[in-house]
């Protein structure tokens, strides 16, 4: 069950989205560590969205992944390689946000990769309406590659120690036991964050940020003015 105060949360960026007026589709990152809770969170917006009566896209970076052999050229533990080869970023530009942007055609796709198969899709395109909400859950979505192609970008604040403790409970069976899960998270994922952090400094930029720590006591700051303010 949702806590009053995560409901209110929900609320309260709901409406900061729905107060955008882009006559075309507004296209919104949720962004942030690995293990934060973004899936959950964009999840839950969607779903508090669909009473708008709007139609809502919802989907992940994970469907613009490369091949096996690409994302791990570096190495498996190598921090660099999941940061600069794990997802196909002009795909994510071609395929899915700059349709929905300025100037699109509004024919979009939502993946062009199978990650389980290691295999390329050919997905159908869908159109969006004008007042279409796509919803994009993922890492590193504030890079410089991407940034422009997000309309609203929401970032989700954890602790290294919170975000990993999340992380290594629900890898420790995809990944190999609990050892091999706290070595990735040690060599790739940590220092990965940090090398994100460097170039692309997300928290400073991002519209809202919602530290989420505790799920049911999460807390919203909204960008307003260049000046963040607390909401709930």
């Amino acid at each position: 069950m949702t806590s009053p105060n995560r409901a209110a949360l929900l609320s309260d960026l709901a409406a900061m989205i729905m107060k955008q007026e882009m006559g075309r589709p507004l296209r919104v990152a949720i962004d942030g560590r690995t293990a934060s809770g973004k899936t959950t969170l964009a999840n839950e917006l969607a779903e508090c969205l669909k009473a708008s009566g709007r139609q809502i896209i919802r989907t992940s970076i994970d469907g613009f992944h490369r091949p096996k052999v690409e994302r791990y050229a570096r190495g498996r533990h190598s921090a660099e390689g999941y940061y600069h080869d794990a997802r196909n970023l002009p795909a994510i530009n071609a395929l899915l946000l700059k349709p929905l942007g300025p100037g699109g055609d509004q024919w979009y796709r939502t993946a062009a990769f199978d990650l389980h198969n290691d295999a390329p899709i050919e997905q159908d395109p869908q159109f969006a309406p004008d007042d279409a909400i796509l919803i994009v859950d993922g890492t590193f979505l504030q890079r410089p590659e991407l940034r422009e192609g997000w309309d609203l970008a929401i970032f989700v604040e954890t602790s290294e120690h919170v975000s990993e403790q999340r992380g290594i409970a629900r890898d420790t069976a995809l990944l190999g036991g609990t050892e091999a899960t706290h070595q990735l998270y040690a060599d790739r994922y940590r220092p990965a964050f940090a090398l994100y952090e460097g170039l692309a400094a997300p928290a400073l930029s991002a519209d809202a940020i919602i530290n989420n720590d505790d799920f049911d006591q999460p807390a919203l700051r909204i960008r307003e003015g260049g000046r963040l303010s607390v909401v709930s």
